[in-house]
């Protein structure tokens, strides 16, 4: 893992950032030079060889075992090391693109608790079929950007939606924007809404 901007131990919020298949953590902390994370210690942790699992998030669950559970009490991990220097839940914002956003929403939604903020980068909760019955807690509000374009050739947008609705149920208060393009990378568009609705 990475560690970024402010020391854990004197910065009031922290920012995970969860890289995509094939990436690195060094490569999602680019997104430090967009996101307002100035004062944040930023947490990037970093998948064996690159990749949290290895196929399609809309795969069996259990095709992605045992990595997908390894992946996620990995990022257990890093939010507990948080929360041993004294953070609480909603000093945690969670970041990731792709794959990795695929990451951070299964986690936040098997542990939901008002957080900061959770932006999703082109991604959705995973497996073949949701398991609601592996979702609990409350988000209390917690803003979510879902974002995508309209056609992603990994990412497609009925999962989006389809994970938009058990969000909500949860009490996350989710703000969607799906792009007309076809492009698998991160928008200006959606960074500013970050910028604006959850780092603010």
């Amino acid at each position: 893992m990475i560690q970024h901007g402010k020391k854990l131990t004197e910065a009031t919020r922290v920012a995970i950032l969860v890289h995509g298949r094939g990436s690195t953590a060094h490569q999602i902390l680019s997104l430090t030079d967009y996101l307002k994370l100035d004062d944040f210690a930023v947490l990037a942790p970093q998948a064996a060889g690159n990749t949290w699992y290895p196929y399609s998030f809309m795969a069996a669950r259990q095709q992605n075992q045992p990595f997908l559970n390894q992946s996620l009490s990995q990022l257990h991990g890093v939010v507990q090391q948080a929360i041993t220097q004294g953070k609480t839940s909603q000093q945690l914002y969670f970041f990731g693109f792709s794959q990795g956003a695929c990451l951070v929403l299964e986690y936040t939604a098997r542990h939901a608790a008002q957080y900061g903020g959770i932006a999703a980068f082109t991604g959705g909760l995973i497996g073949d079929k949701l398991d609601t019955n592996v979702y609990t807690g409350d988000f209390g509000q917690t803003p979510v950007l879902l974002a995508a374009s309209h056609r992603d050739f990994h990412v497609p947008l009925a999962r989006i939606e389809e994970s938009e609705q058990i969000l909500l149920s949860m009490n996350a208060k989710v703000h969607k924007i799906i792009a007309p393009d076809t492009d698998h990378t991160i928008r200006e568009e959606e960074i500013n809404w970050v910028n604006n609705h959850i780092l603010a």
